[in-house]
């Protein structure tokens, strides 16, 4: 399910653009394209720059003071994020309006400001929505919002912090089991549900890509039957090489991990570029949860963003 992944050197087979020619064709082939082949050469060398240029972003970003991190990460996983895009429409960039951002936020902050509770607010077009729907088919509607609580609420890597400094737990672990994911009973008094509404519910939210297979003492069995693990509800941990399943119902449930951290990655980039005093008090005086919970965020982005996009790419074959 999860391709094995060590860091930037996973992507050194696309750097060969006779490789990348065939892989796109495949890709290309899949979707049914007109004239495969001569798009597949018109499109490896921008799919080969994208990744390369990802990559010196990334590398950059690493040795950068955290004060200008944001800015190296967000522009790297937008490259890597037009290179999926490239596996997906051969035509894209389409136009112009496919060259912004596609969400954007409050350019002055207001007095008592808190980062928990900025908001991005989403464009109609642009590279997120490029990404919704391309990448993961999902139609989204101008204006739609998310805070940032809500968009750290979706990593599973940062449910430890939301456990020592606010006391909840917005992930529970799910545990390989018989080859199936084994969901703990007691997520079932977490939802208020019974057994047979979680199965649906959970049937469901995955569009059917987990299915049901039998009820244990301790736990639920679901088998997964798609290729890529990275597009179901269910999240991978990269820092203890896990799964986990959301605590919190919402609209967020089944939201992609790749859009969440571009969602992030953009505020904090605008906010590292024009909230200068801000950003500089946060860094140097840590008054408050957003310095650990972006400390954090920025650390851990730097490795899974190249490790979702590295999944993406691989499974778009399977």
């Amino acid at each position: 399910m999860i391709q094995s992944y060590k860091d930037f050197h996973s992507f050194l087979p696309f750097f060969s653009a006779s490789d990348t020619q065939l892989y796109l064709k495949n890709c290309y082939q899949k979707l049914s394209v007109e004239q495969a082949e001569q798009k597949s050469y018109e499109n490896c060398y921008p799919f080969v720059y994208y990744l390369e240029h990802a990559q010196i972003y990334y590398q950059q970003a690493v040795q950068a003071p955290l004060l200008i991190q944001p800015i190296l990460l967000f522009y790297g996983f937008s490259h890597l994020i037009k290179a999926c895009l490239l596996t997906k429409d051969p035509h894209y960039p389409g136009n112009t309006s496919m060259l912004a951002h596609g969400v954007s936020t409050r350019k002055r902050k207001k007095q008592q400001y808190e980062f928990f509770q900025d908001e991005v607010k989403f464009q109609k077009n642009g590279l997120l929505s490029c990404m919704l729907e391309n990448l993961f088919n999902i139609k989204h509607t101008e204006g739609d919002k998310a805070t940032m609580c809500e968009l750290f609420q979706q990593i599973p890597e940062l449910n430890p912090l939301f456990n020592q400094l606010e006391g909840k737990h917005t992930y529970i672990k799910v545990p390989i089991q018989q080859e199936s994911f084994a969901f703990p009973k007691k997520i079932l008094d977490a939802f208020h549900m019974t057994e047979n509404r979680f199965i649906d519910f959970l049937q469901t939210e995955s569009s059917n890509s987990l299915f049901y297979k039998e009820s244990l003492s301790d736990c639920l069995l679901f088998d997964y039957h798609h290729s890529n693990i990275c597009l179901t509800p269910i999240k991978y941990n990269l820092e203890d090489q896990s799964f986990y399943f959301s605590l919190l119902r919402g609209k967020f449930l089944t939201f992609p991990e790749m859009v969440t951290h571009y969602l992030l990655l953009y505020n904090l980039s605008m906010i590292a570029r024009y909230e200068t005093e801000w950003w500089s008090e946060l860094l140097k005086t840590m008054p408050n949860k957003d310095y650990p919970f972006i400390a954090h965020f920025l650390k851990l982005t730097a490795k899974k963003g190249p490790f979702l996009v590295y999944q993406f790419l691989f499974n778009r074959l399977h």
